[in-house]
């Protein structure tokens, strides 16, 4: 299909996204691409749509593909595959915006049974789509670091070509009004104190028999809940402000994602993956203190040495798709430090081969190596013999897919699901030769601290 004329159109510059957010919150399948005012790589741009013109759902076996206003149809084909397949319908030149339409939405982690063999084990309970992504006509981004905010529509969308002033209508009035939202009862968590060290002891033992190296292990914490998950994720995003954040919308759940970790980004066929491995709490009372806990995680030998195997994963999954030569480290254990946490981070580039897309680059490296384990596949097997529940959207990506070709895309870590009426969020880290099982619990518990805290401002 040719591409129509770009439609640009400017709107003022808003510091905080999240006033022009609230006015298209209501509309089907809103999502926000939230760098949430830090001052990181990540932090420049936000993305902002909704009402997708195309929506594709996989559960299991099956995506299911719904045009606006036609029949749904159901493909049993790959899903990256299906995707690319409609993305490709829709041709435009690359902008100097990093998204003018295109696909946005979640890859759960367990759309990683599509790709690898997996045993079935864990239970499922939130009952979402593995895949659920929208292709949209339109996106507000706004540049924090030029100060400026665009609309921008190809048009592929008639529906959406012909009403593009009601979206501009809608962003020149936000609502400042915003339904509470409380949570009631126990929190609960799959894996006490006790269980998580009979599962670290497992994968001990799996390291000493050499099946694998590293396995990131993760607890999910579960409470009832109710009312609009848009003031959760607004008090979430004070608290916890990461350059990769997130607000997503289906009929079945809210996502709510304050993410510091980007998986892929994908800009004119140039390839940069980020992965975290290595975590010290934040002090933030106590300066001193602070930087202390930063310089011993970058003197970490044990700590460089986990991230050194991500990197090394990571270079073996870009090599499937990047052109021979290309892959490269220009950056190894760089500290980044975020609200309530430090991390140590590595970055790896590369060049997209000619003959590859952006979708087939995610499905690669899909699920992020930072967030399984090494070797990735066996890691995923001893991860879904030891957590008693699917992780679901956790562990798996947001991100957005342009018809542009570029493509960027966090891993959903630090991240919340509303839905059934209950409140998940989960917590994990990665466990190797010479890991102590009392620091592996507490690094858990430090990374789940802002949602633990927000938790509580819920109740009260």
């Amino acid at each position: 299909m040719s591409s129509p004329t770009l439609r640009i159109i400017e709107l003022p510059y808003r510091a905080d996204s999240a006033d022009y957010f609230s006015s298209i919150r209501d509309l089907p399948w809103p999502i926000f691409l939230d760098s949430a005012g830090v001052q990181h790589y990540g932090g420049r741009y936000d993305i902002l749509s909704a009402d997708p013109f195309i929506t594709l759902k996989t559960t299991g076996e099956q995506t299911v593909v719904q045009h606006r206003h036609q029949p749904a149809k159901t493909y049993q084909d790959d899903p990256f595959w299906i995707l690319q397949s409609h993305l490709q319908r829709y041709p435009v030149a690359s902008k100097s915006a990093p998204f003018t339409g295109g696909a946005m939405g979640y890859f759960a982690y367990d759309l990683a049974r599509r790709i690898e063999h997996l045993p079935s084990l864990a239970r499922a309970e939130e009952n979402l789509p593995e895949m659920a992504v929208g292709l949209y006509d339109w996106a507000l981004v706004v540049d924090h670091q030029q100060q400026l905010c665009h609309l921008y529509s190809h048009g592929f969308d008639p529906l959406r070509a012909q009403n593009l002033a009601d979206i501009q209508q809608r962003l020149a009035q936000p609502k400042k009004t915003v339904p509470s939202f409380q949570v009631s009862g126990e929190l609960r968590c799959n894996l006490d104190k006790a269980a998580y060290q009979q599962a670290f002891s497992k994968i001990q033992h799996y390291i000493r028999e050499g099946d694998c190296y590293q396995v990131n292990l993760a607890k999910r914490f579960e409470i009832a809940a109710s009312g609009d998950p848009w003031q959760a994720y607004r008090q979430l995003r004070q608290r916890n402000a990461a350059p990769f954040s997130a607000f997503f919308a289906i009929p079945e759940a809210a996502i709510l994602s304050s993410s510091p970790e980007r998986l892929l980004q994908v800009r004119a066929g140039h390839i940069e993956t980020k992965p975290i491995k290595g975590t010290r709490p934040r002090d933030l009372t106590n300066p001193e203190n602070d930087e202390k806990q930063a310089k011993a995680l970058m003197n970490s030998a044990k700590d460089q040495a986990e991230n050194l195997m991500i990197v090394d994963l990571l270079r073996n999954d870009l090599g499937k798709v990047c052109m021979p030569g290309s892959i490269a480290v220009p950056k190894a254990f760089q500290l980044e430090s975020f609200a309530t946490v430090h991390h140590l981070v590595s970055t790896i580039t590369g060049k997209l081969a000619k003959n590859q897309s952006a979708a087939a680059l995610l499905r690669a490296c899909f699920p992020g190596g930072s967030i399984t384990g090494a070797p990735k596949l066996r890691a995923m097997q001893i991860i879904e013999e030891l957590e008693p529940h699917r992780r679901g959207v956790y562990c798996g990506s947001i991100a957005y897919l342009g018809f542009d070709g570029n493509m960027d895309s966090s891993i959903t870590i630090r991240t919340l699901v509303f839905n059934q009426q209950r409140l998940r969020f989960w917590a994990g880290g990665g466990i190797v030769a010479d890991s102590d099982c009392e620091a592996e619990h507490q690094e858990v518990l430090d990374k789940a601290a802002a949602m633990l805290d927000l938790v509580t401002l819920l109740r009260s």
